[in-house]
């Protein structure tokens, strides 16, 4: 048996389609789109024959003409989707697809959801043959439509529907802005008549139907690495909820908090079935069976369903053992919000992130009751921006823009002429405003996936299993072999010592020079770039300021808890000078220092340290009732102090008079700055004015205004402290896993590094130790021997986790890259380096992701 391997096991369930894929035009989603990038499978698609890879919510009529100079010379016949949305979302995409291509017969459907995800999904219109249910719908549809085009086209010839005819048929396509063409006019084009030489809307004229087919596609998921992976940010299983609105909830992104109590079926939330399905089916398409544990509530839920989906066709002789490890996100939310020692944390914590797609979000069901629909969860896209502009800089001071600007501006020019075939004779001069105008704008970054599979070299693999310093050392290394091998001059080998941006910024300078050298390098010179950006300034202080507190907050958690409080006070307070001496002076940033919302984080973080060390006092909260009231005010007072600043979910309702209060605040910082010292003449002149009571009405009025307005904040301040009383609770809400989790800190290696729970957790289990709370649900072959064999006295014994030689551990609401270069230290430590562990999660955390599931806007 080969080893597992994640980025293979994607290529090859790409390979399997590929005769579906063979001379058609792919189009995939956004989760979709994320998730190739990460294992770099476009150019496989078009080594399998694909004609064109195109998105599918971005779909245009030009799409058609993409692979005009290539070896096919008729026109396209079919097209493939392939998406990690429900079909129900994609349906208006597909349709829009359909209906800018006119020759084409078939469409391939390839979801990454199940039949029995969408049957089970709430807010899903289709039932459990929903696969033919789709096909038959999307047909009607598209006859619909084609219809309704060949009429119009009797009376105009020639006619593209961009407004409300085709909005209220298809949903609402005037979002997209560009004209809708749809029927036998769709590819009417001079330019693709002439290549195609009269074979368009032959397929409509001999009235051929559409057929179209639906199948499974499981394998759409992000592999960081061969041994982790995350679901893609934009896909239905992530945007899920993974927890109701009840009082263990901390979050529609989050478990809930684990009580031990069982879950009402039908309560379960749809991020948690999705998951189920998804885990089984990723089993299978791997050739594993699963010995299933689980820790938490919610993963006790994804195991049980798991095991109803399961049977006896499941135990196969080709199939190897693993042992599948469920945890809940919530059982440790601690390590996910520190800001550990890793360099892809810190990186992608520090990089831009592509705005997400303001997407069709859920399609709701009219049928179904608006109670039992559910809202999307944000997840942070993990697209990052890259800014290759810097590559392309001339040396020349008076440049302000680069060559990639000028000649991509010189082709849009020629694009947008209105008329496309005359001779292009005028082109603006783009050198002054290139980072003015919108294009500028957008050419300033480029978006893109960090590739875990870069022309077969792993770079992120690497990257995953060092700390800041070591991970840049590396991506030194690989710059320094590119020149070498581009046999480019080098001054940078034999210096030692730390690794500075300039350096770094000249070595991809030299690199960059030759654009075939760019081209050959590019993805060691985007690590370069990105690396770059982790290391200015305000990033980096800041990433050094929040670890600098955390450690204060970790030492002081072990004394008492008024020193606890009295730490998590000084750093409220410094935030608010901070933040008040940055609007007054007007400066951008304070490079090291935080800001509230980042002391807010610190304050969760000191509430779970405080919950985990004194655990016995959580009457109303592990602190004192004089020191939490100190710590309202102080929280209160920066609030009303900037209010402007301060756009969290707590104080949903009052933004409106936070806003007011803000502008009051301005106005009287510019009079202040203004109003010159009062003299005696002011003085004289107000002498007949003092018994006027109308200004002293008005301060009244604002004076009461302030006051409701503290009064609703202190409100809003104390709902927020009882949900840090939830997080600081957790350990005591189910004594069973509070007793797992406080035998594990036997595992605690280093008093002063503090290692995560999944760490740990990996080390007793390999070490064969019981874990309280760990519950174990039987596998297809302890059904087997329950249901049959178990009546003749062959029953079997509970198996352990850390005897399988595959190991996978999903963690339900994401994992950080800390964790992934935690567990791989835990396998090398112990007695078992044999093992094959894969790591998963519902996404990719960073310590901002996992402010803003719990307190963001």
């Amino acid at each position: 048996m080969g080893s597992v391997d994640l980025i293979a096991a994607c290529l090859d369930s790409i390979r399997q389609i590929g005769d579906e894929i063979a001379d058609t035009i792919v189009y995939v989603d956004g989760g979709t789109l994320e998730a190739f990038q990460f294992i770099g499978a476009f150019p496989l698609l078009l080594e399998l024959g694909a004609r064109a890879v195109c998105s599918l919510e971005n779909a245009s009529p030009l799409d058609a003409v993409a692979d005009w100079h290539s070896k096919f010379s008729h026109p396209v016949r079919k097209i493939v989707v392939l998406t990690s949305r429900l079909l129900s979302d994609a349906h208006r995409y597909i349709l829009r697809c359909l209906g800018n291509h006119g020759t084409v017969s078939h469409c391939t459907v390839l979801t990454a959801i199940s039949e029995i995800g969408h049957s089970a999904y709430v807010d899903s219109p289709l039932g459990p043959d929903a696969f033919r249910e789709y096909e038959t719908l999307l047909v009607q549809d598209h006859e619909e439509l084609f219809k309704k085009c060949e009429k119009s086209n009797k009376h105009k010839d020639n006619i593209s529907y961009t407004g409300s005819d085709f909005t209220t048929d298809a949903d609402k396509y005037s979002e997209w802005g560009s004209g809708v063409h749809y029927g036998s006019n769709s590819e009417s084009s001079p330019t693709k008549r002439n290549l195609f030489d009269g074979d368009l809307g032959q397929l409509e004229a001999g009235g051929k139907r559409l057929s179209v087919t639906v199948s499974h596609f499981p394998m759409i998921f992000s592999p960081i690495s061969s041994r982790a992976f995350v679901l893609p940010s934009e896909g239905i299983i992530a945007d899920s909820c993974l927890s109701n609105q009840h009082e263990d909830s901390l979050g529609p992104g989050l478990p809930s908090i684990s009580t031990g109590k069982p879950f009402d079926s039908d309560e379960v939330p749809p991020g948690v079935t999705l998951t189920a399905q998804f885990l089984y089916h990723l089993a299978n398409k791997m050739d594993l069976k699963l010995d299933i544990f689980s820790l938490g509530d919610t993963s006790k839920v994804i195991g049980k369903l798991m095991m109803d989906m399961s049977s006896l066709y499941d135990v196969g002789r080709n199939k190897r053992s693993a042992g599948l490890l469920i945890v809940d996100r919530t059982v440790d939310l601690l390590t996910p919000c520190f800001h550990g020692d890793s360099f892809l944390d810190r990186m992608l914590s520090s990089l831009p992130r592509k705005e997400k797609m303001s997407s069709s979000s859920v399609a709701k069901n009219p049928q179904t009751p608006s109670k039992h629909s559910h809202a999307a969860v944000k997840r942070v896209p993990l697209d990052i921006k890259v800014p290759f502009e810097t590559v392309f800089k001339k040396e020349e001071p008076k440049s302000t823009t680069s060559m990639l600007s000028e000649d991509v501006s010189s082709f849009m020019c020629g694009w947008n002429s209105a008329d496309v075939e005359s001779e292009v004779t005028w082109l603006p001069d783009y050198s002054d405003k290139a980072h003015d105008d919108k294009l500028g704008s957008d050419l300033d970054t480029i978006n893109g996936s960090l590739l875990s599979n870069y022309v077969g070299v792993r770079y992120l693999e690497a990257l995953l299993d060092r700390g800041a310093k070591d991970g840049l050392m590396l991506i030194k290394k690989w710059l320094i072999e590119a020149l070498q091998h581009e046999k480019l001059s080098s001054s940078f080998k034999g210096r030692q010592g730390a690794t500075s941006v300039s350096e770094i910024h000249s070595m991809v300078q030299t690199l960059s020079q030759d654009q075939l050298s760019l081209l050959r390098n590019r993805g060691v010179i985007q690590l370069a770039l990105a690396a770059e950006m982790t290391l200015l300034e305000p990033q980096s202080s800041r990433w050094d300021a929040f670890t600098s507190a955390e450690r204060i907050l970790s030492v002081t958690s072990a004394e008492t808890t008024q020193s606890l409080a009295s730490e998590l006070r000084d750093f409220i307070n410094t935030s608010t000078s901070v933040d008040s001496h940055k609007q007054a002076t007007t400066m951008e940033s304070s490079q090291g220092l935080l800001s509230f919302r980042d002391v807010l984080l610190l304050t969760i973080i000191g509430y779970i340290l405080a919950g985990e060390n004194f655990p016995t006092s959580m009457a109303g909260g592990p602190f004192s009732w004089e020191d939490e009231r100190s710590l309202k005010d102080v929280v209160v007072d920066s609030i009303l102090e900037r209010p402007s600043s301060v756009k969290l979910r707590f104080l949903d309702g009052l933004d409106n008079e936070l806003e007011a209060k803000a502008r009051s605040k301005d106005v009287e910082r510019n009079n202040d700055s203004a109003e010159p010292a009062s003299s005696t003449d002011d003085f004289d002149d107000e002498w007949g004015n003092w018994d006027d009571n109308d200004n002293a009405d008005d301060q009244k009025e604002e004076a009461y205004g302030d006051m409701q307005l503290k009064l609703e904040v202190r409100d809003r301040i104390d709902q927020l402290f009882k949900f840090f009383h939830k997080l600081s609770s957790m350990r005591l809400r189910n004594h069973a896993l509070g007793e797992g989790l406080a035998a594990l800190s036997r595992f605690e290696t280093d008093g002063y590094s503090r290692k995560g729970l999944l760490y740990k957790l990996l080390l007793a289990l390999l070490s064969r130790y019981d874990v309280p709370g760990l519950e174990y649900h039987s596998s297809a072959v302890g059904r087997l021997f329950k249901s049959g064999l178990g009546r003749f006295g062959l029953g079997q014994s509970k198996p352990s986790f850390g005897e399988q030689s595959v190991l996978i551990i999903f963690v339900v609401g994401g994992i950080n890259t800390l964790e992934v270069r935690e567990v791989m230290k835990a396998i090398s430590e112990s007695s078992r380096p044999d093992v094959e562990l894969i790591l998963g999660g519902t996404t990719l955390l960073t310590p901002d992701d996992m402010f803003e599931l719990m307190l963001g806007s």
